[in-house]
Protein backbone atom coordinates (compact mmCIF):
# COMPACT_ATOMS: atom_id res chain seq x y z
CA UNK A 1 0.00 0.00 0.00
CA UNK A 2 3.03 2.28 0.93
CA UNK A 3 4.39 1.47 -2.67
CA UNK A 4 1.12 2.45 -4.19
CA UNK A 5 0.24 5.78 -2.52
CA UNK A 6 4.56 6.88 -3.40
CA UNK A 7 3.66 6.22 -6.57
CA UNK A 8 0.79 8.35 -7.27
CA UNK A 9 2.82 11.07 -5.49
CA UNK A 10 5.22 10.68 -7.83
CA UNK A 11 3.37 10.59 -10.76
CA UNK A 12 0.95 13.72 -10.10
CA UNK A 13 3.67 15.76 -8.53
CA UNK A 14 5.17 14.86 -12.46
CA UNK A 15 2.25 16.11 -14.46
CA UNK A 16 2.53 19.36 -12.07
CA UNK A 17 6.35 19.70 -13.18
CA UNK A 18 5.74 18.62 -17.05
CA UNK A 19 3.57 21.43 -17.74
CA UNK A 20 5.35 23.93 -19.51
CA UNK A 21 6.02 27.58 -17.42
CA UNK A 22 4.13 30.19 -18.04
CA UNK A 23 4.80 33.46 -20.44
CA UNK A 24 6.18 36.69 -19.19
CA UNK A 25 3.01 37.95 -16.79
CA UNK A 26 1.29 41.07 -18.55
CA UNK A 27 1.73 44.53 -17.65
CA UNK A 28 -0.55 46.14 -15.09
CA UNK A 29 -3.45 47.82 -16.47
CA UNK A 30 -3.13 51.43 -17.42
CA UNK A 31 0.68 51.69 -16.98
CA UNK A 32 3.53 52.23 -19.14
CA UNK A 33 6.55 50.30 -19.85
CA UNK A 34 9.74 51.79 -19.46
CA UNK A 35 12.28 52.13 -22.24
CA UNK A 36 15.10 53.18 -19.72
CA UNK A 37 18.31 51.48 -20.71
CA UNK A 38 18.37 49.24 -17.22
CA UNK A 39 15.11 48.59 -17.22
CA UNK A 40 15.33 47.00 -21.29
CA UNK A 41 18.50 44.74 -20.71
CA UNK A 42 16.96 41.64 -19.82
CA UNK A 43 14.02 39.80 -21.58
CA UNK A 44 12.90 38.74 -18.21
CA UNK A 45 12.73 41.70 -16.43
CA UNK A 46 10.58 44.67 -17.06
CA UNK A 47 9.44 47.26 -15.41
CA UNK A 48 6.72 49.61 -15.23
CA UNK A 49 5.27 52.98 -13.92
CA UNK A 50 1.51 52.61 -12.24
CA UNK A 51 -0.83 54.43 -10.15
CA UNK A 52 -2.11 51.27 -8.60
CA UNK A 53 -1.36 50.46 -5.19
CA UNK A 54 1.18 47.84 -3.91
CA UNK A 55 -1.91 45.36 -2.59
CA UNK A 56 -3.00 46.54 -6.11
CA UNK A 57 -0.23 45.28 -7.94
CA UNK A 58 0.69 42.80 -5.98
CA UNK A 59 -3.15 40.75 -6.35
CA UNK A 60 -2.49 41.61 -10.33
CA UNK A 61 0.41 39.66 -10.84
CA UNK A 62 -0.51 36.66 -8.47
CA UNK A 63 -4.00 36.71 -10.45
CA UNK A 64 -2.34 36.54 -13.51
CA UNK A 65 0.53 34.18 -12.55
CA UNK A 66 -1.47 31.68 -11.09
CA UNK A 67 -4.46 32.49 -13.67
CA UNK A 68 -2.03 31.33 -16.08
CA UNK A 69 -1.56 27.99 -14.86
CA UNK A 70 -4.24 26.95 -12.37
CA UNK A 71 -1.86 25.80 -9.65
CA UNK A 72 -1.52 27.50 -6.23
CA UNK A 73 1.35 29.89 -5.68
CA UNK A 74 3.21 31.01 -2.29
CA UNK A 75 3.94 34.84 -1.54
CA UNK A 76 6.93 35.80 0.17
CA UNK A 77 8.29 39.26 1.13
CA UNK A 78 11.57 40.29 1.25
CA UNK A 79 13.49 43.57 2.94
CA UNK A 80 13.60 45.92 0.27
CA UNK A 81 17.65 45.80 0.23
CA UNK A 82 17.49 42.57 -1.32
CA UNK A 83 16.06 44.33 -4.25
CA UNK A 84 19.67 45.07 -5.31
CA UNK A 85 20.63 41.65 -5.43
CA UNK A 86 17.82 39.69 -6.56
CA UNK A 87 16.61 42.18 -8.84
CA UNK A 88 19.64 44.40 -10.32
CA UNK A 89 22.12 46.66 -8.63
CA UNK A 90 21.18 50.12 -7.69
CA UNK A 91 17.95 49.41 -7.86
CA UNK A 92 15.26 51.44 -5.88
CA UNK A 93 12.84 49.92 -3.55
CA UNK A 94 10.31 50.06 -1.46
CA UNK A 95 9.15 46.94 -1.53
CA UNK A 96 10.24 43.36 -2.46
CA UNK A 97 7.89 40.16 -3.22
CA UNK A 98 8.26 37.40 -4.53
CA UNK A 99 5.01 35.01 -6.00
CA UNK A 100 6.12 31.32 -6.50
CA UNK A 101 4.89 27.73 -7.82
CA UNK A 102 7.00 25.91 -5.71
CA UNK A 103 9.13 23.63 -7.62
CA UNK A 104 8.59 25.47 -10.78
CA UNK A 105 8.84 29.56 -11.67
CA UNK A 106 8.63 32.36 -9.75
CA UNK A 107 8.48 36.09 -10.35
CA UNK A 108 9.84 38.94 -8.08
CA UNK A 109 7.74 42.07 -7.87
CA UNK A 110 10.09 45.45 -7.19
CA UNK A 111 8.18 48.30 -6.05
CA UNK A 112 9.28 51.84 -5.35
CA UNK A 113 7.08 54.39 -4.30
CA UNK A 114 8.53 57.79 -3.42
CA UNK A 115 8.72 59.19 -0.14
CA UNK A 116 9.90 62.49 -0.50
CA UNK A 117 8.99 65.28 -3.26
CA UNK A 118 12.32 64.94 -5.05
CA UNK A 119 11.85 61.43 -5.40
CA UNK A 120 8.92 62.07 -7.69
CA UNK A 121 8.71 59.63 -9.95
CA UNK A 122 7.49 61.36 -13.63
CA UNK A 123 8.27 59.76 -17.00
CA UNK A 124 7.77 61.00 -20.46
CA UNK A 125 5.76 63.99 -19.03
CA UNK A 126 3.58 62.37 -16.51
CA UNK A 127 3.36 61.86 -13.13
CA UNK A 128 3.18 58.30 -11.15
CA UNK A 129 2.61 56.80 -7.60
CA UNK A 130 5.05 54.26 -8.33
CA UNK A 131 7.89 52.40 -10.34
CA UNK A 132 7.05 48.22 -10.62
CA UNK A 133 9.76 46.02 -11.99
CA UNK A 134 8.72 42.47 -12.16
CA UNK A 135 11.27 39.61 -12.86
CA UNK A 136 10.43 36.45 -14.27
CA UNK A 137 12.24 33.28 -13.85
CA UNK A 138 11.48 30.24 -15.71
CA UNK A 139 12.72 26.79 -15.56
CA UNK A 140 12.45 23.93 -18.00
CA UNK A 141 10.21 20.79 -17.44
CA UNK A 142 13.42 18.32 -17.52
CA UNK A 143 14.93 20.38 -15.20
CA UNK A 144 11.87 20.01 -12.75
CA UNK A 145 11.39 16.68 -13.32
CA UNK A 146 15.38 15.78 -13.12
CA UNK A 147 15.08 17.24 -9.65
CA UNK A 148 11.95 15.59 -8.45
CA UNK A 149 13.51 12.61 -9.72
CA UNK A 150 16.57 12.55 -7.68
CA UNK A 151 14.44 14.02 -4.44
CA UNK A 152 12.30 11.12 -4.62
CA UNK A 153 15.01 8.58 -4.95
CA UNK A 154 16.87 10.53 -1.90
CA UNK A 155 13.75 10.52 0.04
CA UNK A 156 13.44 6.76 -0.10
CA UNK A 157 16.15 5.88 0.61
CA UNK A 158 15.90 7.93 3.68
CA UNK A 159 12.04 6.77 4.53
CA UNK A 160 13.80 3.55 4.14
CA UNK A 161 17.07 3.92 6.61
CA UNK A 162 15.04 5.78 9.14
CA UNK A 163 11.90 2.89 9.24
CA UNK A 164 15.05 0.62 9.97
CA UNK A 165 16.61 2.54 12.30
CA UNK A 166 12.89 3.01 14.53
CA UNK A 167 12.79 -0.84 14.03
CA UNK A 168 16.43 -0.97 15.85
CA UNK A 169 15.50 0.86 18.58
CA UNK A 170 12.38 -1.48 19.29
Amino acid sequence: MKILVAIFIFFITAIYLIVPSPDFPPPPPDSVRSSEPADTESPLRRAYFTNMSREEVINFYRKSFDGNTRFFSIRLNYPPEEAQTIIRDQTRSTYLEEIVHPLRETIYINGFEPKEKKDEIWYEGKHFRQKVIVRYVPSSSITRLSIWFCTFVIGYFIFKELTNFCNLKK
